[in-house]
């Protein structure tokens, strides 16, 4: 008997048959046959990224994040994607020398630990619980304190064109990956205020925040989209206690137009930016994704953009969304699964992934193991998601599972967890 298609519910990927192939396609005509803007997108470009895609994103926020503060190209600098941006942050805002640890919630997403490592901070990551509101910020700043005394670090480094902060935050606010958890407002506050008071640059990545179909407060006529760490940076207490602020905010095209695209940015304030965008490879190298910003620009100014996000994407997820939940509830809860709620009521609103808790007596690797083997199944194990060296006993990442509905067909996604409950129900047996 040939074994089972492969099916994918690990990869966090971006659905390929979503990507807007044909609006790309026309924005490339479109940049290609203007020869003034050939000339720019074909060149080093400045240091902070092309302009016009500054000042559009900057307004794109705006209207996004209903903000009634202005958001001007100076807050903005364009970047490779949020990962080469964190790099970047790292490069010129730190020092390992005088940072003295990077603290993150665990679970976190996976692939950023290896950012932070080649930056020097290794066995400096540290990892802060996680509860239905997000990270815990009572237990962060009992850490804090304690690493004022643990920790030997030298004065900051002679470099007065830049500021180096004493410990790096980082977070994903909005639909964490892999937990899901959307940090509340007051949990944002607390936060910023934290990184004030112990010199933290908070690195907020905020890749998931247009990935977000929860309604809009009609009646009120509110986004959906709660106020990022960066605006409440900008305005809580009268603002930032210096030029410099406590956040960086990280976006990314990767989620919304294709990850291919490489094409980021990041808003800070216009110090912190000025600052961003000096850094050597930026220099040296050139705007990053020069010619590919004069795309994503082309599609910003025409609308094409939005009307893929909305007519295309959210739609599309929220029904792949909705499809593995009901999948789950069907196959899986009976199993005696869970997800993070413990909610038969549970719901997903944006995001790719849904975080679920195995009985107690499973180990989700060998789920995994046997998920591949016998299934032809990927799904991703919850040690996968703990901080490297600093691990929380009490978050059971070895009971946990993260399924992504993002990448596999809608048509497909019933399928997987059915072949998962067989993996599962397999394992109970034997125990």
């Amino acid at each position: 008997m040939p074994p089972p298609s492969p099916l994918n519910l690990s990869r966090g990927w971006p659905a390929s048959d979503l990507f807007p192939t044909q609006t790309l396609q026309n924005a490339a005509v479109s940049v290609l046959s203007n020869p003034i803007i050939t000339e720019q997108g074909l060149g080093y470009g400045p240091d902070e990224g092309h302009f016009e895609l500054r000042k559009n994103i900057a307004d794109w926020l705006r209207r996004n994040y209903s903000l009634s503060r202005a958001v001007g190209a100076e807050r903005i600098c364009i970047s490779g994607g949020a990962s080469q941006n964190l790099a970047c942050v790292l490069q010129v805002f730190t020092d390992p020398m005088h940072t003295r640890y990077v603290w993150m919630v665990e679970p976190i997403y996976h692939l950023v630990f290896g950012i932070f490592q080649d930056a020097g901070f290794y066995n400096r990551l540290r990892a802060v619980p996680e509860d239905e509101c997000g990270i815990d910020v009572d237990f962060l700043e009992k850490a804090l304190q304690k690493s004022a005394t643990d920790h030997q670090h030298a004065t900051p480094p002679e470099r007065p064109y830049r500021k180096t902060y004493t410990h790096i935050i980082y977070c994903v606010p909005t639909f964490s990956n892999p937990s899901g958890t959307t940090m509340p407002l007051s949990r944002r506050e607390a936060l910023v205020r934290l990184a004030r008071k112990y010199d933290a640059l908070i690195v907020s990545d905020d890749v998931y925040d247009f990935l977000n179909w929860e309604p809009a407060d009609v009646t009120g006529g509110e986004s959906a989209h709660l106020p990022r760490i960066i605006d409440v940076d900008t305005s809580l207490d009268g603002g930032p206690l210096d030029l410099f602020g406590n956040c960086v905010s990280n976006g990314s095209f990767s989620k919304i137009v294709a990850p291919g695209c490489r094409v980021g940015w990041a808003e800070g304030t216009p110090e912190f930016i000025r600052d961003l965008s000096a850094a050597g490879s930026s220099h040296s190298g050139g705007a990053p994704s020069q010619l590919m910003s004069t795309f994503i620009n082309d599609m910003l100014e025409n609308g094409s953009l939005d009307r893929h996000l909305h007519d295309t994407l959210l739609p599309a997820y929220s029904r792949r969304a909705r499809t593995l939940t009901a999948a789950i509830k069907q196959h899986l809860l009976p199993l005696g699964v869970t997800f993070i709620s413990d909610s038969e009521s549970y719901t997903v609103l944006g995001g790719y992934f849904i975080w679920l808790k195995l009985p107690a007596h499973l180990n989700a690797k060998e789920i995994t193991e046997i998920a591949l083997k016998e299934q032809n199944l990927v799904v991703a194990e919850g040690e996968l998601f703990a901080v490297p060296g600093n691990t929380l006993p009490e978050n059971e990442l070895s009971h946990r599972l993260r399924l992504c509905f993002a990448w596999e067909k809608e048509e497909k996604l019933n399928e997987a967890v059915e072949r998962l409950g067989q993996v599962i129900r397999g394992a109970l047996s034997r125990t």
